[in-house]
């Protein structure tokens, strides 16, 4: 695990941001293929309950209106899979290069017809708790543009 956060930094390092950004979207993109290919699932709350349950994640996802969605995914440890323990410096670094374009990329080959957005509020090596936490808002494509 160390070795794959200290590969991130020197992506970002060498390549910027857009490389792990971009590596990320398509990543989560696959995944969505996947599962749009099976036919799963059919809703975004069961969408994101998926991927964050194979993490060994118990999420808990409310839609707080028809465009916004609260997301809180504990975990058993206070160990993130993608940032590790708490170090806040690495926080942002791997919310904004790994983690929310993971999850856009999942949602937006899902759900084409939307556009996906996150404030995150919490997360394990920002906080050193056991729990993430954001706000997914959402906007149709077409208002988008």
């Amino acid at each position: 695990m160390k070795f794959f956060q200290a590969y991130v930094k020197e992506m970002i390092d060498i390549g910027g941001s857009n490389l792990p950004k971009a590596i990320s979207s398509k990543s989560g993109a696959k995944l969505g293929k996947l599962y749009k290919n099976k036919g799963l699932p059919l809703k975004i709350e069961d969408a994101l309950s998926q991927i964050y349950t194979v993490l060994n994640a118990k999420p808990i996802i409310k839609k707080l209106d028809d465009n916004t969605y609260d997301v809180i995914i504990k975990y058993p440890k206070k160990f993130c899979p993608i940032g590790g323990s708490n170090n806040s410096s690495r926080a942002t670094l791997f919310q904004e290069n790994i983690c929310m374009p993971y999850t856009r990329g999942f949602l937006n080959e899902l759900f084409p017809e939307y556009k996906f957005e996150a404030d995150i509020l919490n997360c394990i090596p920002l906080n050193d708790n056991k729990t993430c936490h954001y706000i997914l808002k959402i906007e149709n494509r077409t208002n988008a543009l």
